[in-house]
C-alpha cells in the first residue's frame, strides 16, 4: 500500500468545502424546525417527572382487577390502590410546571400533552406551554397541522420571553410559513434567542452576517455566533467555525482548531465536516496523519451521498494510497460521483482501460448501488 495525499496540492481539484451562505441559510430555515422538539424543546426537569411514567401504569391497569381474582382477596387486592391511586392524578396535570407535557410528549402520548400544555397556557398563561403547543400545531404532531395556530402560540411564547419560541417565530417569519416572509423580522427574532443562549438560533443568525444581505457583512461578528453554537454542540455550527479557522474569516488562522471543530461535527455525522476531517487526518494536517480512519470516513460519507468523498474514495481504491487496491469497486464510486456532476479526468481514463467483463461489474455495482439495493 502507498502512501500519499489526497488534497489539493497533488491534482488541483477542489477539495476545499467553502461556505456558501445562501445555500446554508436555506438550508437551515427547511431543517431548523423538525429539530426542535428533540433538540431545544425538553425542559431541564424532565428527568424529575420519570416516576409518574411507570405511576400510572400500576394503579391503572384493568389487567390488575380481573373479576375472578376480586373474589377470592378482595379486600386484599382493595387496599392497595388507594395507595398509590391518589399519587397519580398530582404529576399527570403538574400545575406548578410544565414538565408533565414535556413528559407526556416525549412518550409519545401527544393527545395527552396537547391537552396539558393546552390547559397550563390558557390558565396560567405558562410560556414553555405554548411553546409546546406552537410545536405540536407547526409538525401536525397529534393534531391536524395549523400552521396559523402554530405561529399565534409562538408569537405568545416569544412574548413572554421564551427564546425557543423566538426562535422558531423568527424560522416561520424567514420561511413565511404562518403569514408573509419578512427577513427582516425573523432575524431580529433570532437575534434575540440567541441573545438568551439559543444555540440554533446563533448558528442561523450568523449566516445572516456571512450572507451581508439583511445586516451588513461581519464575519468577526458571524465567528462569534457560530462559536456559541459550536460550544453547545451544534454540528453545523462547529462545521462552519472550523471553515473560519481553516481560512483565517473573522478569526485568526488556527489550523488545530479547525481539525478540533471538524472532528466535532464529523462524531455528530456532519457529512461536510466528515469529508474535511478525513482529508486533514490522510494528509496529516494539523493533526496526526492517519490514512486508515481516514478511509473509513470517506467511506462513510461516501455512503451518506457526499460526492466529494466518493470522487476521494475513488481515488484512493485505484491507485493504492491509503488502502489496498480495489479498481471495481474504486471504478464504481467514481461513476456515481459523476452522476452528480463530480468529473475527474484521471479516473475516466482509468474506467476508460478497463476490460469489458470489468466495465460490465463497475455497471451492475452502479445500478445497485442508485436503485438502493
Amino acid at each position: 500500500m502507498q502512501s500519499g495525499k489526497i488534497g489539493p496540492e497533488d491534482d488541483g481539484l477542489p477539495m476545499k468545502l467553502l461556505l456558501r451562505p445562501a445555500t446554508i441559510l436555506a438550508l437551515s430555515a427547511t431543517l431548523a424546525m423538525p429539530a426542535l422538539a428533540q433538540i431545544s424543546l425538553t425542559p431541564p426537569g424532565l428527568q424529575k417527572t420519570a416516576p409518574a411514567k411507570s405511576a400510572p401504569k400500576k394503579s391503572a391497569s384493568p389487567k390488575a382487577v380481573q373479576p375472578k381474582a376480586a373474589k377470592k382477596s378482595a379486600p386484599a387486592k382493595a387496599a392497595p390502590p388507594p395507595a398509590t391511586a391518589p399519587a397519580a392524578p398530582a404529576p399527570a396535570v403538574d400545575d406548578s410546571s410544565g414538565d408533565a407535557a414535556y413528559a407526556a410528549y416525549q412518550r409519545g402520548q401527544y393527545k395527552t400533552a396537547l391537552d396539558i400544555a393546552t390547559k397550563r397556557a390558557e390558565t396560567v398563561g405558562d410560556p414553555k406551554s405554548m411553546t409546546l403547543l406552537g410545536e405540536l400545531y407547526a409538525n401536525g404532531i397529534g393534531i391536524k397541522r395549523d400552521d396559523a395556530k402554530a405561529e399565534d402560540w409562538y408569537k405568545q411564547a416569544a412574548e413572554r420571553g421564551d427564546r425557543e419560541a423566538m426562535f422558531a417565530l423568527g424560522m416561520f417569519r424567514i420561511g413565511g410559513r404562518g403569514g408573509a416572509t419578512n427577513r427582516d423580522e425573523g432575524a431580529k427574532l433570532l437575534a434575540s434567542a440567541a441573545k438568551l443562549g439559543n444555540p440554533k438560533a446563533a448558528y442561523n443568525l450568523a449566516l445572516f452576517y456571512i450572507e451581508g444581505q439583511t445586516f451588513p457583512q461581519d464575519l468577526k461578528r458571524a465567528a462569534e455566533l457560530l462559536k456559541i453554537g459550536a460550544d453547545a454542540g451544534n454540528p453545523e455550527a462547529q462545521y462552519a467555525l472550523a471553515t473560519f479557522y481553516k481560512e483565517g474569516t473573522g478569526v485568526e488562522k488556527d489550523i488545530a482548531k479547525s481539525v478540533q471543530l471538524l472532528k466535532a461535527a464529523a462524531l455528530a455525522e456532519n457529512v461536510d465536516a466528515e469529508v474535511e476531517y478525513a482529508i486533514a487526518l490522510f494528509n496529516g494536517t494539523g493533526t496526526l496523519k492517519d490514512e486508515i480512519t481516514a478511509v473509513d470516513l470517506l467511506k462513510k460519507a461516501s455512503r451518506q451521498g457526499s460526492p466529494i468523498a466518493q470522487n476521494r474514495l475513488a481515488r484512493v481504491l485505484t491507485t493504492g494510497i491509503g488502502a489496498p487496491i480495489d479498481k471495481i469497486e474504486g471504478m464504481k464510486w467514481h461513476v456515481v460521483a459523476k452522476s452528480k456532476g463530480n468529473s475527474d479526468p484521471l479516473l475516466d481514463d482509468t474506467l476508460a482501460k478497463l476490460t469489458p467483463d470489468e466495465r460490465k461489474e463497475v455497471n451492475e455495482r452502479v445500478s445497485k448501488w442508485l436503485s438502493g439495493r
